[in-house]
């Protein structure tokens, strides 16, 4: 099965529509609003390596090492944007596999050779991609809860066009942070997962008269706007109305499509939705000033190009 969300129809205009804008959400190292007043302890910390159809991988940070979400750059460019962003390649504690598309998992063989972690997927999904298929993977199903370096990682099901895709939340002595991305519809063990995570990383992948509009095919078209395909802005928009809470802090939009979207136009749409005034004129990253001593809400877009940390 052909990787659905632009892996079949690659932008090869060399622009680089939806890099991120680098900016830190919050500071972890300490525990006080820019107010003075007492906020949440961060243990967990979102670094975004890369999102987008040319490549995705993130990774958490947690107190007793790394976690890694999905594989889709060369050993050498995960190393070199980890570096980037102060962290050690030597501290991965695990990789966990969303779903076996090439735009997720391309490295990972080259990686895992080097690699003493394990290695997680849900059930099917190493054996969906021959590159993966020796591999030494554990394998879960969508809702099992697993204990990697001290964080709780529950697994959530998700729609989109492979064998068993997943999202995940990981939970830390308090602190939480949800991913989502490569789903047509947010799923109901979706809803339960992510409601209320400190750092909401959800996908915003296409603006829908960008894409009808554009030049992939109309099947093409259709495969990406169905329920096993991508979030649209207008999707992701709702979710995070839906999903955000006073705890939230900060909302990401991944995989931002560079042929059908732009990282202003996810920023706007999510924004507009939590009632977030935009920090420029270009729409590159949004804040909502919260009263009575709660911590701002802040929206930013990862990008393909350019390793962002969510503190």
């Amino acid at each position: 099965m052909t990787d659905i969300d632009e892996t079949d129809a690659r932008d090869h205009r060399g622009h680089d529509a939806a890099r991120g804008n680098g900016a830190v959400c919050e500071d972890s190292r300490g525990t006080r609003g820019h107010r003075g007043t007492p906020t949440l302890q961060r243990r967990l910390h979102l670094h975004i390596l890369g999102s987008g159809s040319k490549g995705n991988c993130a990774v958490v940070e947690g107190p007793a090492g790394l976690i890694m979400i999905d594989d889709g750059f060369s050993r050498k460019q995960v190393i070199e944007r980890m570096h980037e962003l102060d962290l050690d390649e030597d501290d991965v504690r695990a990789l966990i596999v969303t779903h076996e598309h090439s735009d997720h998992v391309s490295g990972i063989a080259v990686w895992s050779r080097r690699f003493g972690g394990e290695l997680l997927a849900s059930a099917g999904t190493p054996e969906a991609r021959q590159a993966l298929g020796d591999l030494p993977f554990t394998t879960f199903m969508p809702g099992d809860v697993i204990e990697i370096a001290s964080v709780r990682v529950s697994t959530f099901p998700t729609m989109h066009d492979v064998v068993n895709p997943v999202g995940l939340r990981f939970d830390c002595d308090g602190d939480s942070i949800g991913i989502c991305t490569d789903t047509g519809v947010i799923t109901p063990g979706a809803r339960r997962a992510l409601a209320g995570v400190r750092v909401l990383g959800l996908e915003s992948n296409h603006d829908i008269p960008m894409l009808r509009t554009g030049r992939y095919p109309r099947a093409l078209q259709d495969r990406i706007a169905s329920e096993r395909g991508h979030l649209s802005n207008d999707q992701a928009a709702s979710a995070a109305r839906e999903l955000v809470s006073e705890r939230t802090e900060c909302v990401v939009a991944l995989h931002i499509s560079q042929e059908n979207n732009r990282p202003s136009l996810a920023v706007r749409a999510i924004a507009g939705a939590l009632g977030a005034a935009l920090d420029d004129e270009l729409g590159s990253s949004a804040t909502l000033e919260r009263a009575g001593g709660l911590p701002d809400l802040r929206v930013r877009a990862a990008g393909q190009n350019r390793p962002i940390s969510i503190w």
